[in-house]
């Protein structure tokens, strides 16, 4: 699995435009970036790039998901999700690390699994008698 990489360094390998519209399933390897209308499915283990325009519906489950425009659906990533103003997003989010900026409309569910990390119960402190 890639690693996100900051999007002034990333090329984007497709694009999907201001006033395109989408209906299906989108599958891509490397950083993709969508400002049109979507409807279904989208998978990837790299980054996907949700402009200010873009209206999506349906589920997202990418390596990392960088957030502005509308959502309603399920969202998950393995790596992180950026929700940018003016983002407004209906439904659940998973993953490991989320960022929220100010006036970002989140309305839903957050699951953020992290590491298990098993702790041996304390013991009880007993009263010292005099």
């Amino acid at each position: 699995m890639k690693k996100p990489i900051a999007i002034d360094k990333a090329e984007i390998k497709a694009f999907l435009g201001t006033g395109s519209r989408f209906e299906g399933k989108l599958s891509f390897d490397e950083m993709v970036r969508l400002d049109g209308i979507f409807t279904g499915e989208i998978n990837s283990s790299d980054t996907l790039v949700v402009g200010e325009s873009a209206e999506i519906e349906g589920s997202i489950h990418v390596g990392a998901l960088i957030f502005s425009g509308r959502f309603k659906g399920d969202i998950k990533a393995t790596t992180m999700v950026e929700l940018r103003a003016p983002a407004q997003v209906e439904g659940s989010i998973e993953a490991p690390a989320l960022k929220i900026d100010e006036k970002v409309i989140f309305n839903g569910e957050i699951k953020m699994p992290g590491p298990v990390k098993v702790t041996a119960e304390p013991k009880a402190i007993e009263g010292k008698k005099k």
